[in-house]
């Protein structure tokens, strides 16, 4: 607002500046050649000097250029001479047409602008071919010739330069933003991963080498002493890993702090996906456990109900309405994880490339079975339908059964 106040009274200063200079050079011309008391073409001049500067601080550019260009037409037809600030408020008025044209947001009516930002420069040339070129009618008339479309042409031309640098501009803040976005949700999901799986493992670590400390009897001096240094050095790395997680955890940004402090999900919350699956899907979807449910380490369950939450939506993208079985099976040597829909298979086989939910498909399912030492398999089900079977290492942790 302010600054469209600031443009406004620019724009009246300048039209009172222009209105002056030319009505001043109109009366002194008129009181030079119209000495015989012809009074009627010397206010005839100031008239027209007037109205072929005084828009320029009210009316709008169309509105303008029309006013400007109609009057100094008149002046040059009826009078002979052009005053040179009317001259310059033509200049002027024909840039305003210019920026108005190219600040029209439908394409016809920026057409429609410029073209008649054209059809006002036109009588400039008509004048010129028509009156003596040695005259002041017809040197001016050749300049505006010249001056008055390419004054249009700049008008356009800054326009179109001040346009692209604002949306440069908001396409850098858009890629700032959208990088820092992406920075706080990898930090947080950083922070997730170390404060649910390996701060777990090193609080375990200290746990166990104090209960050895204290419940083996006759350690000898020496390996007390050894399991007490383990357990202050795991204390002491549990201690800095929770500071970094503080700052990890900062940098994220509150909106994600509240998220950090929850547990990454596990077997337990498996039932609660699967339930989810079928009211999102309105398809048929079953878990079956058999074998004996035990507590895996943290990192082998995470891994489980993330392959299990990527099958769920590759099986709802590429096979909508398909039951879907999620089977696990517990022995003392892995953990055995198969989801099956029944879907086209051969459709199903594009999850590889196909970016999920997550944006990983079945490429980010296997890296997460690799990291954990685990094998993932993929593929159409031999009864139709696509598989996907993972292997997990069942390393037990402390917490008990499932």
């Amino acid at each position: 607002m302010l600054q469209e106040r600031g443009g406004g009274r620019r724009e009246g200063t300048a039209a009172a500046v222009l209105a002056g200079a030319a009505l001043a050079e109109a009366l002194a011309r008129g009181a030079v050649h119209h000495r015989n008391g012809s009074s009627g073409v010397l206010l005839t001049s100031a008239f027209l000097a007037l109205c072929a500067t005084a828009p320029l601080g009210f009316l709008g550019a169309i509105g303008t250029a029309t006013a400007v260009v109609a009057a100094s037409v008149l002046a040059m037809t009826i009078t002979g001479v052009l005053p040179a600030g009317s001259a310059v408020a033509v200049v002027v008025a024909m840039y305003r047409l210019g920026w108005a044209a190219g600040s029209f947001a439908e394409s016809r009516l920026r057409r429609l602008a410029a073209a008649f930002a054209v059809a006002l420069s036109v009588p400039f040339p008509v004048i010129a071919l028509c009156v003596p070129r040695h005259s002041d009618a017809g040197v001016v008339a050749v300049l505006l010739s010249a001056l008055a479309p390419a004054a249009a042409f700049a008008g356009n031309a800054a326009h179109a330069r001040t346009e692209a640098r604002v949306h440069q501009a908001a396409r850098e803040a858009v890629a700032r933003s959208l990088v820092e976005h992406t920075a706080r949700g990898e930090r947080a999901r950083i922070a997730r991963e170390l404060h649910d799986v390996v701060a777990h493992h090193i609080s375990m670590i200290a746990v166990q080498a104090e209960t050895a400390r204290l419940a083996t009897p006759g350690m000898p001096t020496a390996g007390a002493e050894r399991l007490l240094a383990i357990g202050d050095t795991a204390r002491a790395g549990l201690t800095e890993m929770r500071r970094l997680l503080g700052v990890l955890r900062e940098d994220a940004g509150p909106a994600d702090h509240e998220e950090i402090r929850h547990p990454q999900p596990g077997l337990d919350q498996l039932l609660t996906l699967v339930d989810a699956a079928r009211l999102t899907s309105g398809a048929t979807t079953r878990l079956i456990v058999s074998g004996t449910p035990a507590a895996l380490d943290p990192g082998v369950e995470l891994a489980a109900y993330r392959i299990t939450q990527e099958a769920l939506t590759n099986a709802r993208r590429h096979a909508p309405g398909a039951p879907v079985d999620v089977e696990l099976r517990f022995t003392d040597e892995a953990l055995r994880l198969r989801i099956r829909d029944s879907g086209p298979g051969a459709e199903s086989q594009n999850t590889d490339s196909a970016a999920s939910a997550g944006g990983h498909g079945v490429a980010g399912m296997r890296e997460r079975a690799v990291a954990v030492g685990g094998r993932l398999a993929a593929g159409p089900s031999p009864t139709g339908g696509f598989l996907v079977e993972a292997e997990l290492p069942a390393g037990a942790s402390e917490e008990g059964a499932l």
